[in-house]
């Protein structure tokens, strides 16, 4: 039997519904396994399923109860892998998210939903994941889109509002990185979450106000910085070529070409001994930086290993790092400055 951990009262979050679980949730990114634009790769590498699903089944016997996927994440595997492993469990948070077509026999990504009918495509995709997930009823659906326009998500949105008021699924929100997005449907009743990406080198500090003064959970992608902040990459390390860090996209901070940029290395280094102090190891520090920046965020960190799952969920016991400890990583880290919003 897996040790289950007592979280700290801090790294406890109430959600919309009243439910209240651990202030840490699952990626499932990983999971999915391959898919691609052409050739262009967009998963982490090739997957073990049953490690996939052991995975899971640890993260559950921890406590953890919140688990975050995209219906695009290996053109529907991931939420395969997760609909099968978590089948029949009622206490279990299940978000998703929508936007992208993709083909499931190819596992390509064809394209968006923005250029469709999107009360009609949205519909679809929610019954997809539905499926999939193996769940009559989706807790959160999430819009897949960081940059789609306002009045375009707002249709979206629409078509969600019904869907809820149907019974077909409990909440939405919207995956972006964009504060004024995030602002212009914050006053929906059904609104309840932003994803967007925050990390020790990215705080987020125009996106969490919005977050706060709308009462709106915030749900941190990339709180690993996309596994940098594990400490498990060193300088010049090359990743596979069939590894999404190994593209030059825009939005790509910390890897250029397979291997990890240099002035995030060396900021990493200037406070490694920060976060692992008290005897956290490095990703336990960087999330508990998460939950000291607001008591509002809930890092979603990926995984694929049952090993990995346990070392995230040892953060809880010990909650957030102390006030001291983020002063002086504020000190030390010569964080970029953020710049005009764009996707991360």
């Amino acid at each position: 039997m897996t040790h289950q951990p007592k979280p700290h009262p801090a790294a406890m979050i109430r959600l919309w519904d009243g439910r209240e679980i651990p202030r840490l949730g699952l990626g499932c990114w990983a999971i999915g396994g391959p898919f691609f634009a052409g050739d262009t790769p967009l998963g982490y590498g090739t997957v073990d399923d049953a490690e996939s699903t052991a995975a899971i089944h640890c993260a559950l016997e921890l406590g953890i109860r919140f688990f975050d996927t995209a219906d695009v994440y290996g053109a529907g595997h991931s939420e395969a892998v997760l609909g099968q492993a978590i089948a029949g469990r009622d206490d279990v948070v299940v978000a998703t998210k929508l936007g992208n077509r993709f083909d499931p026999a190819t596992k390509q990504m064809t394209g968006s939903i923005d250029d469709g009918d999107l009360a009609r495509e949205t519909r679809s995709a929610v019954d997809a994941s539905r499926r999939r997930l193996r769940r009559d009823r989706l807790d959160l659906v999430q819009l897949h889109l960081n940059e789609q326009a306002i009045e375009r998500a707002g249709e979206v949105f629409d078509t969600l509002d019904e869907l809820r008021a149907a019974g077909t699924i409990g909440a939405y929100g919207w995956s972006t990185d964009f504060p004024d997005r995030a602002a212009a449907h914050a006053g929906r009743d059904g609104f309840v979450a932003v994803q967007h990406g925050m990390n020790l080198f990215f705080d987020a500090a125009r996106m969490l106000p919005v977050i706060v003064a709308n009462g709106l959970l915030s749900i941190n992608r990339s709180p690993l910085a996309m596994g940098l902040l594990t400490g498990k990459f060193v300088a010049g390390q090359a990743l596979p070529e069939n590894d999404v860090r190994a593209n030059t996209f825009e939005w790509m901070d910390y890897f250029k070409d397979g291997r990890v940029v240099p002035d995030f290395a060396d900021r990493l280094a200037r406070i490694r001994h920060l976060l692992t102090a008290d005897g956290r190891t490095l990703a336990q520090g960087a999330i508990a930086w998460l939950w000291a920046k607001s008591p509002r965020t809930l890092p979603i960190p990926g995984f694929r290993s049952a090993a990995q799952v346990r070392e995230n969920a040892g953060a809880l016991e010990k909650g957030p790092l102390p006030e001291e400890v983020m002063a002086e990583i504020e000190r030390l880290i010569d964080r970029r400055p953020e710049g005009a919003a764009r996707s991360r």
